[in-house]
């Protein structure tokens, strides 16, 4: 049996057909799918509206800078006419001071760590004759201490005291201890660091921070208690009055209670 096979000019035809239905086919299912993937954004985006981005990818993070204290705060108001009486370290408990000042209400030790006793009549200078003090001779006391006897600091002192956080350190450690103070009297400016806790109160807040006047005591209603080197400095006797402010370390300007040969950091401890 002979068989027919197509001719070359009758399969060139057919395969062109072939070719042209092909592209036809992928021509129109690229067109349907990209007709299903537009309704699937549209989809997306109608459900998820609220989105900047329909995929939901987060957006970028953003630096967020917290505005510091300002550089130079502004200067604590004078607190006028206030009695100032004179104390010491060392000094015994007696009708006018109750409480022995061999230690203060921030420091155990304060007479071993000042080098001995800080005597009001026996005086080189504004130092004592004796010796050299081991820690500054220009110091007072007020009538608030920011920690109480459970070790704790107490539930006021970070909103009346100005600097709390700014110096807080932890539980237990005074944020009042060591600060300075200016004090004026007859036209002399003493400078003195706030190392003990008295006259007599120990949470009056209201006037160490506020705008009350001391509470009244034995001492003539006395609000502050100063050092002999700083009763020296600024010609008194003790019951004489004051204006009194505190003080940044900037303002500090060079004098004798700057001189301190040798700095004992004590560690706080419960108050008086």
């Amino acid at each position: 049996m002979i068989h027919s096979f197509p001719s070359a000019s009758s399969i060139l035809p057919f395969g062109v057909s072939l070719a042209l239905s092909c592209w036809a086919g992928a021509s129109q299912l690229a067109e349907r799918t990209a007709g299903v993937h537009e309704t699937f954004l549209a989809e997306r985006r109608q459900a998820l509206a609220g989105l900047c981005d329909p995929f939901g990818v987060p957006a970028k993070a953003r630096l967020v800078l917290e505005r510091g204290p300002p550089r130079d705060p502004p200067r604590a108001v004078w607190k006028r006419n206030v009695v100032a009486t004179v104390f010491w370290v060392g000094e015994s408990a007696g009708e006018h001071n109750p409480t022995p000042n061999t230690r203060s209400a921030w420091d155990p030790n304060w007479m071993a760590n000042f080098g001995g006793y800080d005597d009001p009549d026996q005086r080189a200078g504004y130092q004592p004759a004796r010796f050299t003090p081991l820690l500054n001779p220009f110091y007072v006391a007020l009538p608030y201490n920011d920690v109480t006897k459970s070790g704790g600091h107490r539930p006021e002192a970070n909103e009346v005291i100005p600097w709390f956080w700014q110096c807080f350190r932890g539980d237990g450690i005074s944020v009042c201890k060591d600060r300075w103070l200016a004090i004026h009297h007859q036209g002399r400016v003493c400078y003195a660091q706030w190392e003990d806790v008295g006259p007599f109160q120990i949470d009056h807040w209201q006037y160490v921070f506020g705008d009350d006047a001391p509470l009244p005591n034995r001492n003539g209603g006395a609000g502050i208690d100063l050092s002999p080197a700083v009763r020296d400095f600024l010609q008194l006797r003790s019951g004489a009055t004051v204006e009194w402010r505190f003080a940044e370390d900037s303002e500090v300007p060079q004098g004798p209670w700057l001189h301190k040969p040798k700095i004992i950091n004590a560690v706080g401890n419960p108050g008086t």
